[in-house]
């Protein structure tokens, strides 16, 4: 599994990172077949540190957990407790889904935008009905069964995901619904 470990404005040493190889590579290695890689992010709120990990699976899953503590390495346990927790408590899920799949999930390309507020008053009547697009990027869309779809979204703690449903070949999304449900959209 390749690491990708850094702080933001702080210095992390030499022995942290070993720590953080270590123990994430155990508690994934347990719990997850085949991961690919980490990234774990480091940083300091006022007295308190906050230590952010993603990782990623060859399946095309990525489970994310953070923690905040006052010591650095607390700040890690923490994270790395979650995301233990996360990934055991889909391990079931996990084996279920991908037993039988032998490529990875096969990701489609779309363009993702990223819209302005306008900053005014609801009441007055805009001058024009074409939203200002602050941002334009790529973004990757999954090719999912429907419980693949959910499992990925509470994995990455996402309110929403787009996919490609692998039954019937269209673009499908899931979210989670006020009442904590799970809503899916399927045109």
């Amino acid at each position: 599994m390749r690491y990708q470990i850094s702080g933001k404005q702080i210095d992390i040493g030499e022995a942290l990172q070993t720590h953080v190889k270590e123990e994430l590579g155990t508690a994934v290695a347990k719990y997850a077949e085949r991961p690919t890689d980490a990234q774990v992010i480091f940083s300091r709120s006022a007295s308190e540190f906050i230590c952010e990990a993603v990782v990623h699976l060859s399946t095309g899953l990525t489970a994310q957990a953070s923690a905040r503590a006052h010591e650095i390495y607390a700040a890690f346990e923490g994270c790395r407790e979650k995301m233990e927790k996360q990934l055991r408590r889909y391990k079931r899920r996990l084996k279920d889904h991908h037993r039988d799949r032998e490529e990875p999930v096969e990701l489609f390309g779309a363009s993702s935008y990223i819209l302005a507020s306008d900053g005014e008053d609801t009441e007055s009547e805009p001058d024009s009905l074409q939203p200002i697009i602050v941002a334009e990027m790529e973004t990757k869309i999954p090719s999912l069964s429907v419980g693949e779809a959910v499992m990925q979204m509470e994995l990455a703690g996402a309110p929403v995901l787009v996919f490609r449903n692998e039954g019937k070949d269209v673009v499908n999304v899931v979210y989670r619904r006020d009442d904590g449900n799970i809503g899916w959209i399927d045109p």
